[in-house]
């Protein structure tokens, strides 16, 4: 069965993390995708904190099964070069500032007269309009700015930042794939209509899309007039039922006990039977709640509790290392666990593909890791169509780079 996106093209200009796992996203449903990427530093992902010499693992998990396309498109043959794979793809990906495309000749109004079927899709960090649409940023600053860093960590503490990255791998990445799958579907539906199927210009603005998911706080925002304070909304420890535990050796338990059918079920397990009348606490008395709850998970180690609710349905999880989590035998049983091999043999552990489109438990691993810069430069080329003398006097001229 062939992947939904098999004979596709997506070219990705992108950079950094939102674009590149939005095209790993389109290249895990079946489409080609090739990087393009500038003659000199190349994507900076490849090197980022690392050694000299040492390609980050961060790239080849993010790139892998992907191509490089090493050209200079500042350059008139450059650029002519990039056109004639416009015309022939199905989606192209960008994340540079709003206005750069335009100063390089190559916005969505020049680039739909290639190829008026393409859809180009803009990740940036504030979208193409608004006064700080030329603003720099990173993720930090898109969840300061949609609300939602301020609801991260605990009651009475600063605001703490996770190593999930929301608005890049949410409001960029996911939301960026989901626009561009709906555009081709709308391309497609146009085509069925007997109608002239177009593209269109997606511009997705990470702050946009993270505030768009940011709804639980809005509760509070609407019922009082203001969300409520950190660490104390109903799903940030606010709730006995629902929060992080220490255990006695520093680990910690996700007690998720949300619904009451579940406390009662915690409460028999835990052998405190008079807890399960105090489900709705709330105030001075949920927070003296809270503290005997902390006070007797504290008194065993994670072991001890991850035995004792291994069987038991009540929603009460150990709270897991990465290194962990690729162990667990919900994750393994699930094939989600895929062991990658990098250009220096290096083995790599990262998750396999999450969608499974063929309806039997198989999945398509994607095995090649992240290409060198221009590794497949001189193949690209020859596929449209340029001959051994064009290619390698583009590479003496640097327009471009093959590894």
């Amino acid at each position: 069965m062939a992947l939904p996106l098999e004979g596709m093209l997506v070219l990705d200009l992108s950079r950094l993390l939102p674009g590149p796992m939005c095209s790993l996203h389109l290249r895990e449903m079946g489409a080609r995708v090739i990087k393009i990427e500038d003659t000199g530093a190349g994507d900076y992902v490849r090197t980022l904190g690392m050694p000299a010499g040492m390609v980050s693992p961060a790239f080849d998990i993010l790139n892998r099964g992907k191509e490089s396309l090493a050209v200079d498109i500042r350059s008139a043959a450059g650029r002519e070069l990039l056109l004639r794979l416009v015309k022939q793809a199905d989606v192209l990906i960008e994340s540079f500032r709003p206005g750069v495309m335009q100063r390089l000749q190559l916005d969505y109004e020049q680039l739909k007269t290639v190829n008026p079927q393409l859809v180009m899709c803009a990740i940036s960090g504030y979208g193409q309009t608004g006064p700080w649409a030329e603003k720099a940023g990173h993720d930090m600053n898109y969840t300061a700015t949609a609300g939602i860093l301020d609801q991260c960590g605990e009651a009475g503490g600063a605001p703490a930042l996770g190593n999930f990255q929301i608005a890049d791998l949410a409001g960029g990445a996911l939301s960026a794939a989901m626009a561009i799958l709906a555009a081709l579907v709308g391309r497609l539906n146009a085509q069925c209509r007997g109608e002239t199927a177009h593209g269109c210009y997606l511009d997705i603005s990470m702050t946009d899309c993270a505030f768009a998911n940011n709804v639980i706080p809005l509760t509070g925002m609407n019922l009082l007039g203001k969300t409520a304070p950190r660490g104390r909304d109903m799903l940030t420890g606010a709730r006995p039922c629902y929060a992080l535990y220490e255990t006695a050796d520093g680990e910690y338990m996700a007690v998720g006990a949300l619904e009451q059918k579940f406390w009662h079920q915690l409460c028999e397990v835990l052998g405190q039977p008079q807890w399960q009348a105090r489900y709705h606490d709330s105030g001075e008395q949920a927070e003296q709640l809270r503290q005997q709850v902390a006070a007797l998970f504290a008194s065993q180690p994670q072991a001890h509790w991850r035995a004792l609710f291994a069987d038991q349905d009540c929603c009460v999880t150990p709270v897991l290392k990465a290194e962990q989590a690729f162990e667990h035998p919900q994750l393994l049983a699930r094939e989600m666990v895929q062991v990658l091999t990098n250009q220096a043999g290096q083995k790599l552990r990262c998750a396999a593909p999450a969608i499974n489109y063929l309806g039997t438990g198989e999945k398509r691993l994607l095995d090649q890791p992240g290409p060198a810069q221009g590794q497949h430069s001189h193949s690209v080329m020859q596929q449209l169509g340029y001959s051994p003398a064009e290619i390698e006097q583009f590479i003496q001229q640097q327009v471009v780079l093959s590894a």
